[in-house]
């Protein structure tokens, strides 16, 4: 079972829905939506007095994952965003279906659109709504993307699996 601690008198909010996997620890000031699911050795530690983590509905946590919040702002994570193994960032903002890379560290006040590939440290960036943010180097492309694109080209953007739930359920 998930290790689920109270810190400075606060208590995470989970959903009923959430798959948490037996190592995953989740302390503080932290709210998951419906249907998140938090997997191995995750750690979501919401210790600051002043802020707090969200994270989304649909949202998947994956394993080794570490988000923290400081002292400079909250860490919002929108919903259907996939964290790849192993990211780590604090004090920062994700939006909705958005895809962090395995190993990502995003620093404080980041602001994330959409990131689409791998490992990369991000220290404080804001990308336009729907624009692509890739390393390597790190570039911020000047198009927007529309659905039409990402569609026509989601073969290319990794998913965390072809049904979610139910790789989830397996776990139950």
């Amino acid at each position: 079972m998930a290790l689920i601690l109270s810190f400075n008198g606060k208590t995470p909010k989970i959903a009923q829905s959430v798959f948490l996997a037996p190592t995953a620890v989740i302390i503080g000031d932290v709210e998951i939506g419906e249907n998140a699911s938090i997997w191995f050795g995750a750690v979501i530690r919401g210790d600051h007095p002043k802020h707090r983590i969200v994270i989304g509905a649909g949202t998947s946590v994956q394993e080794n994952a570490v988000i923290h919040v400081g002292k400079s702002a909250p860490t919002m994570v929108g919903e259907n965003v996939t964290i790849g193994h192993g990211a780590k960032f604090e004090s920062c903002s994700i939006g909705n279906r958005t895809i962090i890379g395995m190993n990502a560290i995003i620093k404080t006040k980041a602001e994330i659109p959409l990131l689409t590939a791998s490992p990369i440290t991000i220290p404080i960036l804001t990308g336009p709504p729907r624009s692509s943010i890739e390393p390597s180097p790190l570039n911020i492309c000047p198009r927007k993307l529309n659905v039409a694109f990402v569609m026509n080209h989601k073969r290319e953007i990794p998913r965390k699996t072809d049904s979610p739930i139910e790789c989830e359920r397996n776990f139950l």
